[in-house]
């Protein structure tokens, strides 16, 4: 959903550097999906259990859904949930497995460009997105979007890759697009309140082979009227 590099931190596989300009855009996500098999585990992302787990269910909106795995782990605690991502291919995928995982009910998808995302009214207790990057550092306009979304006293969480030497990216537009928390902080709105600005060390393996990066994780609450 957006121009955005969906790198969950199981992804299978790191894009070409011939690929780099096309990975960003809807088409290249729409021919992955397209394609059989799974992209991603299924599993919740690990820092949206550790931010969520203790808060009180209510209503989510998980942008860059992709195949719907923190969709249907935030279903399962009792939230009822929007997953919204740019790729109709990756929303059917979410959609099925939601109905495998019999959450089904509990869930419904959005089809939106989040450089365009317009809330329109829709307010939830919690807007998330997990590894969602715009190229060129435009998350911090991305974030002030979703902030729209956000009720009085709900949370909002980004979490995403933090540029580093050791990230297995291909290009260095890849690592243009990731971000540290403490780049976001600046450009949270006006009423919230940063409870979450920081640098979470986690090892992956991808490809057989093992590293060791940082999860730039920023979350805020919008403060009640």
């Amino acid at each position: 959903m957006t121009t955005t590099s969906h790198q969950h931190d199981d992804h299978q596989s790191s894009p070409s550097a011939e690929d780099a300009a096309t990975y960003f855009e809807p088409p290249a996500w729409e021919e992955r999906y397209a394609g059989n098999g799974s992209h991603w585990s299924g599993n919740p992302n690990t820092q949206l259990v550790a931010e969520v787990s203790g808060l009180t269910p209510g209503t989510a909106l998980d942008v860059g859904c992709g195949e719907g795995g923190d969709v249907i782990w935030l279903a399962q605690q009792g939230w009822q949930v929007t997953g919204a991502d740019f790729s109709a291919n990756g929303l059917a995928r979410a959609a099925h497995h939601a109905d495998a995982a019999g959450v089904a009910e509990r869930v419904d998808f959005w089809q939106v460009d989040a450089r365009a995302f317009q809330a329109e009214g829709r307010q939830y207790d919690l807007v998330t997105t997990h590894y969602l990057h715009p190229p060129d550092g435009g998350m911090v306009a991305v974030m002030g979007r979703l902030a729209e979304a956000v009720a009085p006293g709900g949370q909002l969480l980004i979490v995403g890759h933090a540029p580093s030497e050791g990230h297995p990216a291909a290009s260095k537009a890849h690592q243009q697009a990731m971000f540290l928390a403490a780049d976001l902080v600046a450009g949270v709105p006006d009423g919230f309140e940063v409870l979450v600005a920081e640098q979470r060390p986690r090892t992956v393996v991808r490809e057989g082979r093992t590293f060791e990066i940082d999860d730039s994780v920023l979350m805020a609450r919008r403060i009640a009227a």
